[in-house]
């Protein structure tokens, strides 16, 4: 059985972690997997919208801490090295790729599964969701939890979080801004796929723009962004997507974006 399940459905692609026994614990081999499905959805014209979920009763679990302390992991290399090209794990594809990823926290994340959710541009959490912070265990949020964090809720508020370890239940985070929406488990997914729906009918081009000035945003000036952000609306202008939005919006139609 698959440990990442992968599905296609007009414009989005629904990409699924399939360990729900070990409650979508995370293994290097899935780690790849999935940064490589990332990187493949967001080189493919025809997507224009992710979901990343987990199986089961589960978002993930975190790293897979059994088999680390069984010495049977993947994740480990010689003298205790990380078995990993670190800059191509999901934490960086996700921070680096201009495709939305649409996180549906379908239950626990805890550690790893936290950092991979908080590194989503949406999440929609189950009324089942919880966020967990490894600290409990000995390690720290490595997986990009510890800069999302403190931008997402403030210094004092990720102190609270991350160094007490406490659970927080679906109505914490969106409370705290970590989700966007938390909805009833039973309609989770069909909630996260018509978000992405919504979103694959707007422009391609000006989408992956936009999440793309956002991004580079946060770590510059704003007059560099206003500099990037001209650049990047000049070359929309000239797409072929621009000219059907003004003719659609001039016949009062939906538009029809190719992603031209």
């Amino acid at each position: 059985m698959a440990d990442l399940l992968v599905e296609h459905d007009a414009h989005v692609t629904t990409l699924t972690l399939n360990r729900p026994e070990r409650l979508n614990a995370i293994s290097a081999g899935m780690i790849r997997e999935l940064s490589a499905a990332l990187e493949s959805a967001n080189a493919d014209r025809d997507v224009r919208a992710v979901v990343l979920t987990g199986a089961g009763r589960g978002f993930c679990a975190g790293l897979d801490l059994k088999d680390v302390a069984s010495g049977s992991s993947d994740l480990m290399g010689e003298g205790g090295s990380v078995n990993l090209d670190v800059g191509n794990t999901p934490p960086f594809v996700l921070r680096r790729i201009d495709v939305p990823v649409i996180c549906a926290l379908n239950g626990p994340a805890a550690g790893y599964g936290m950092d991979l959710a908080l590194g989503c541009d949406i999440v929609l959490a189950s009324d089942r969701a919880r966020f967990a912070c490894p600290v409990r265990r000995g390690l720290v949020p490595e997986s990009g939890g510890t800069w999302l964090l403190p931008r997402l809720v403030g210094w004092h508020r990720a102190c609270e979080i991350a160094l007490l370890g406490r659970p927080l239940e679906a109505g914490q985070m969106r409370e705290l801004g970590l989700v966007n929406r938390v909805v009833p488990h039973d309609t989770l997914l069909d909630e996260a796929r018509a978000w992405a729906g919504e979103i694959a009918a707007n422009a391609p081009l000006a989408v992956a723009a936009t999440k793309r000035t956002m991004r580079l945003g946060t770590d510059t000036p704003f007059e560099a962004n206003a500099h990037h952000v001209l650049s990047e609306l000049l070359q929309l202008m000239r797409s072929a997507d621009f000219r059907e939005g003004l003719q659609a919006f001039v016949e009062k139609r939906e538009p029809a974006y190719r992603g031209r």
